[in-house]
């Protein structure tokens, strides 16, 4: 029979060498039991319609669905990491330090490339909304598919470099057993701080604060253009409101991935000066953002639901459904 203080050790048989287990509250490990596996086959679930929806259908693939399906796929794939996450609630790991630095590592990594897309699909609104005669001309589908690609290149050497010290000797920074420790040197944390937070957040609020202005007083000139001819709606009055609709859109997306990725990069700062309710609330908050952005879809594009709906019922699956247009019908020109 265990003693008391065996039960409190990752690994029990190994009295001297093994870590002690976080004694969290009760309701704090069910919460998290419960929650992290269902967020995790939700955020694969949802995030896996986006990936086939805009891949499959041809007129989905626009520049701007492109910066989505990059963003779904980084998302899908923080689902899976979910289950690490879960392997370590008690303050345990089991799966050996190799296992703990890629984890890591590749954490930084979707983090850094969600956030990076999240950059580039400001920088295209910015450009849809404050030059739109240039739109077509400097947004185009191969200049988005090499900025997709440099954003998740980037982000691989970047973290690799931050982290080369962990993946040349894993388990370097371990003090017991059962312990997954990665640690960046000073310098690199100032430097993966403001690479992969300060400055790709900043940029997304300095462009879509030009944005909103913008948009606001386009809106304006079109109720004015409207009032002073309202027999007339004009083709340049209706591509502008398809503009701002979709630059509001993505807007609540954006907006919601820096509410639920900020809490967590404050806990970073603060060098985990929480509790432990709190602790667990961010993190869960942290990894429901990958849940949430197909969510949003579901509610904002008509396409997406038409799409889910095709992909439930197999209909996809037909020929017929390749050249399926999945977007609303134009809206009516007045003569």
């Amino acid at each position: 029979m265990k003693t008391l203080e065996e039960a409190e050790l990752c690994f029990p048989q190994l009295l001297n060498s093994s870590c002690r287990k976080n004694m969290r509250p009760h309701y704090v490990f069910m919460l998290n039991y419960i929650l992290l596996p269902s967020i995790s086959l939700l955020t694969v679930t949802l995030n896996l319609l986006v990936i086939i929806s805009i891949s499959h259908f041809r007129h989905l693939h626009t520049p701007t669905n492109l910066l989505l399906l990059s963003l779904a796929v980084s998302d899908s794939l923080m689902g899976p990491l979910l289950f690490f996450q879960i392997v370590s609630i008690d303050g345990c790991w089991f799966l050996g330090d190799l296992m703990c630095t890629l984890y890591t590592v590749l954490s930084y990594i979707i983090t850094s490339t969600s956030l990076g897309t999240m950059v580039l699909i400001s920088v295209d609104r910015y450009v849809a909304i404050c030059d739109p005669l240039h739109y077509s001309y400097k947004v185009t589908q191969k200049r988005v598919q090499v900025c997709v690609c440099l954003c998740w290149i980037f982000s691989i050497f970047l973290n690799s470099l931050l982290l080369k010290n962990n993946l040349e000797q894993p388990g370097r920074y371990t003090s017991c057993l059962g312990e997954c420790v990665v640690i960046i040197n000073y310098i690199a944390g100032l430097a993966d701080i403001f690479l992969s937070f300060i400055g790709p957040v900043t940029v997304i609020i300095v462009l879509y604060m030009r944005v909103f202005v913008v948009a606001v007083s386009q809106a304006r000139a079109m109720r004015s253009q409207i009032a002073s001819f309202p027999l007339k709606c004009s083709v340049s009055v209706t591509a502008k409101k398809s503009e701002i609709k979709a630059a509001r859109n993505l807007g609540v997306v954006v907006v919601v991935f820096l509410l639920c990725i900020c809490p967590y990069y404050c806990l970073v700062l603060t060098d985990n000066l929480f509790n432990t309710l709190s602790t667990s609330i961010v993190i869960c908050l942290f990894y429901f953002n990958s849940c949430l952005n197909p969510l949003i879809y579901a509610v904002l594009y008509p396409w997406f639901r038409k799409s889910i709906k095709l992909i439930v019922t197999l209909k996809i699956l037909h020929d017929a459904a390749w050249g399926l247009r999945l977007d609303p019908k134009p809206e009516q020109k007045c003569v």
